[in-house]
């Protein structure tokens, strides 16, 4: 990375330069809101990296890497059917199959999200991270020999696989991190693992360089590189303790989780984290989990579906996604200079990992309702200035876009109880990635019809989405659960009576009590969305 920026002319350099500056002083800020030596041990930090650099780092990886080589990929596509047929591809072709190469990755994920639960409980947390490695190396072999081959069908199938792999590993590098670790640093885990998904975009984005792999005989080793996380993650995970939450339930094996909880606790006494998670399995054991069905079928959380789907939707469908699967195809045509677009692309890379640590510091502070409202409502004001300008200002979207990233999945926590929260997250994740689909497959046929004018589709999705949060959403920052149903009561014509009958004898505890009795299998659905 440093020798690339070193051959860069004088303005390259200083842009690089400062780039480098920036993820650094992210990794910094980071660090510095981390710091408790007490509670992270060796184990726990390698264990964090190894987990985030194989999994979250993949997905963000392959979220931009299909960017800068979009041209000659494209190329490759109609010399392979042009080989074939005798004709070349025709315009309106040719865009259906890049844009059915970039979204269907999303389909992978959809899949590989409903299938995660029962292969996590069969072979445990980390076993299913390593395992989840054979889907990532399938697919980076197919996709960096798919020119070699001839075959542009390689290249479509390897993007389901590795959507697959990101499915996957969404959901089980969060329950692995989570109950690894002690309580009073899961969320600075989960911090850890948003801005992996960050630094693999940036590291799509910086690979794709014209002087690294963003040439036309060179584009295939940016897929190659997938298998370096991925074989860095099989040799350093086996030498890890499994989930000691999932030696003790699921197992039955005491001895192992003690000896694991001491691995990443870094001390002797584990007796009280043993006999937290045994309160939490007589819990577990009292408790009815509603199916999706039964989720959709309750009048006492109606709302809070809809709310649910609404936010997870426009989060979305706001256009964020669009700027990382297409930014090179938008700065082109917005009329920079192709030889800078690269590098103006790595700015927007750096400012969406700056902005996505600066949001997991603020929510608690601000509120959710004033960052979605807030963040919807800036990005409307800002694609009418795109729309005029259609230049560098692409990175503020970033910025707008980051204000809210996540929200929507600590909303599906707090809106349903422990029993709804499973189903909760399987709708808002199939939500998620339906809607990454619709994104990827249909923006540029968007751009191609309304030309300056497809941000405005953004805008208007937008403004519907800041609208209906505003008259519906309440603020549940330091709510309890009781709270948050109250305020939903009127709207979903139920009495408070009524909402709290909807509630099991386990829920009307305190906020703390349901903090403390929080069941491993749930926060394990809790959470396992809450990256994409």
């Amino acid at each position: 990375m440093y020798k690339t920026v070193a051959k860069q002319p004088p303005k390259h350099r200083f842009l690089l330069g400062n780039l480098l500056r920036i993820k650094l002083g992210t990794a910094l800020v980071t660090c510095a809101e981390l710091q408790n030596p007490e509670n992270w041990s060796g184990s726990l930090i390698v264990a964090s990296l190894t987990g985030a650099f194989g999994s979250s780092f993949l997905y963000g990886y392959n979220l931009s890497v299909v960017n800068a080589p979009a041209v000659y990929i494209k190329k490759f596509y109609n010399e392979t059917w042009e080989r074939r047929y005798g004709f070349s591809v025709d315009e309106s072709t040719l865009t259906l199959l890049w844009s059915v190469t970039v979204s269907i990755f999303a389909i992978g994920g959809l899949v590989g999200a409903i299938i995660v639960t029962p292969i996590v409980k069969f072979f445990g947390r980390k076993c299913t991270l390593l395992l989840n490695n054979v889907f990532a190396v399938t697919a980076a072999i197919l996709m960096s020999l798919s020119q070699l081959a001839g075959s542009f069908e390689m290249l479509i199938l390897g993007r389901i696989i590795m959507g697959v792999d990101a499915g996957i590993s969404l959901s089980a590098l969060p329950m692995y991190l989570s109950e690894i670790s002690p309580k009073e640093i899961r969320g600075s885990l989960g911090q850890v693992t948003a801005i992996f998904i960050c630094v693999g975009v940036f590291t799509g984005q910086v690979l794709g360089l014209p002087e690294i792999f963003g040439t036309e005989s060179r584009w295939p080793f940016l897929f190659g590189v997938i298998i370096v996380p991925a074989l860095i993650q099989v040799v350093i995970l086996p030498f890890l303790p499994e989930s000691p939450r999932y030696l003790l339930l699921e197992k039955h094996n005491t001895s192992k989780a003690e000896k694991a909880f001491q691995t990443f606790l870094g001390k002797d006494d584990v007796n009280q984290e043993v006999e937290e998670v045994l309160a939490e399995s007589r819990v577990q054991r009292n408790t009815k989990l509603v199916s999706v069905l039964q989720l959709l079928r309750t009048r006492a959380v109606r709302w809070q579906v809809i709310t649910v789907v609404v936010t997870m939707g426009c989060y979305q469908l706001c256009g964020l996604n669009a700027i990382w699967y297409y930014t090179n195809n938008i700065f082109s045509e917005a009329g920079i200079n192709r030889e800078t677009i690269p590098y103006v692309t790595l700015s927007t890379g750096a400012v969406e990992t700056l902005a996505a640590v600066s949001s997991g510091l603020v929510i608690e502070r601000l509120g959710r309702r004033p960052l979605l409202i807030g963040g919807f409502g800036l990005m409307i004001v800002f694609f009418a200035v795109l729309t005029v300008s259609l230049t560098l200002q692409v990175r503020l979207l970033c910025i707008f876009c980051s204000l809210f990233c996540g929200i929507p999945f600590v909303l599906t926590g707090e809106f349903f109880q422990q029993s709804q929260r499973p189903a909760a997250f399987m709708v808002a994740g199939t939500v998620n990635w339906l809607s990454n689909f619709a994104v990827g497959l249909l923006f540029p046929f968007i751009q191609s019809g309304l030309q300056n004018y497809c941000f405005l589709v953004f805008a208007a999705i937008c403004f519907a989405g800041a609208t209906y949060l505003f008259f519906v959403l309440p603020e549940t920052k330091n709510k309890t659960l009781s709270e948050i149903s109250h305020a939903f009561a009127k709207r979903n014509k139920v009495s408070l009576e009524m909402q709290e009958m909807n509630h099991y004898p386990e829920e009307r505890k305190s906020s703390a009590e349901q903090e403390s009795n929080f069941t491993s299998s749930v926060d394990n659905g809790e959470t396992k969305q809450a990256i994409v």
